[in-house]
């Protein structure tokens, strides 16, 4: 009777690759079947990696380190920085929306109640969302989302879809996001439901938004939250864009207080003293407010895109070169 035929080199690499890495066995398991010491078993699992039978991909967000990374959590003191490759169509958010998506679903385990803002990008982030990301989430709404006009907003939808995707339910602030009058605000405030929503929001394991740029293409613009002739006036003040409805100049201080005086939602330092305060952007329009918010030290983890942390960081070397 003819003896097997003894397996190559190649067929035994493969052989202890597909035995530990896909069905979960031990070394000294299969160094018993093969006949193979502990340290051979070890040696082929190298040298399979070595040679490309076996490729290890760490794909959760947390465990990226890139240099650009590593770059902006250093300059910014961020608890976290995810940085992707630019957009495939100029203008387009879609890559920054899924990487919020992802880094969402990679953290769910901790994440039980998430505080939202609302505007295009979280829209898409909502949208892109997959359903069963997480289960029994509790979604709060951050800041007001009903407009002084009769043009709809997105802030309930965007609360409800990533409530509905995580399988839990979401808790709405049906009321303006910037009022008319100092008056108003107070007397929203003096509201129970108001307070409670605002509460549950500061205590939310961790607090999801955008960073809007200024201008007439703005959402807030658009939705009728703040009016042109407003618009005016944040312009000659130097406003950059918006966090949660508050304006700020380039050095991260409040543009136009009056109109900050009638936004109603969490302010500024419930921001800063979130448990964890995730801002996502990327756009040249976003830039200068990207920074704003970096130095005001408005958010412990950003999601933006190559191009975006490049113009932050050159902005910022720039900046330090001159003092």
């Amino acid at each position: 009777m003819a003896r097997p035929t003894e397996p190559s080199h190649t067929q035994l690499m493969l052989h202890v690759a597909q035995s530990y890495y896909e069905q979960g066995r031990t070394q000294e398991d299969i160094g018993r079947e093969l006949h193979l010491t502990r340290w051979k078993v070890g040696r082929l699992l190298d040298e399979a990696r070595e040679v490309g039978i076996v490729q290890i991909k760490i794909v959760h967000p947390q465990a990226r380190r890139t240099p650009l990374e590593v770059s902006m959590r250093s300059e910014f003191g961020l608890r976290e920085c995810i940085v992707v490759p630019g957009p495939e169509n100029p203008g387009s958010d879609d890559h920054i929306a899924a990487a919020a998506a992802g880094y969402l679903k990679a953290n769910a385990g901790w994440i039980t109640t998430l505080a939202v803002s609302w505007g295009n990008t979280l829209q898409h982030v909502a949208a892109v969302l997959p359903a069963g990301w997480t289960s029994n989430i509790e979604v709060i709404q951050a800041n007001g989302g009903v407009s002084r006009s009769v043009r709809p907003t997105t802030a309930a939808n965007i609360a409800t879809s990533i409530a509905h995707s995580g399988n839990g339910r979401a808790t709405l602030l049906p009321v303006p996001a910037i009022v008319e009058r100092i008056e108003t605000r107070d007397a929203l405030y003096a509201e129970g439901f108001v307070v409670d929503v605002l509460n549950g929001a500061r205590q939310a394991d961790a607090l999801l938004f955008s960073l809007g740029a200024s201008g007439p293409t703005s959402v807030l613009v658009e939705s009728g939250a703040v009016t042109p002739a407003e618009l005016r006036e944040l312009d000659a003040a130097g406003a950059c864009g918006d966090v949660l409805a508050h304006f700020l100049t380039t050095d991260g201080q409040i543009a136009h207080p009056g109109i900050d005086s009638r936004t109603v939602g969490l302010g500024l330092d419930d921001v800063r003293n979130a448990n964890c305060a995730i801002a996502v952007a990327a756009g040249p329009a976003k830039v200068p407010m990207v920074r704003a918010a970096l130095r005001s030290g408005l958010c412990s983890v950003l999601i933006t895109d190559e191009p975006t942390a490049m113009a932050v960081l050159e902005q910022a070397a720039k900046a330090g070169g001159m003092a």
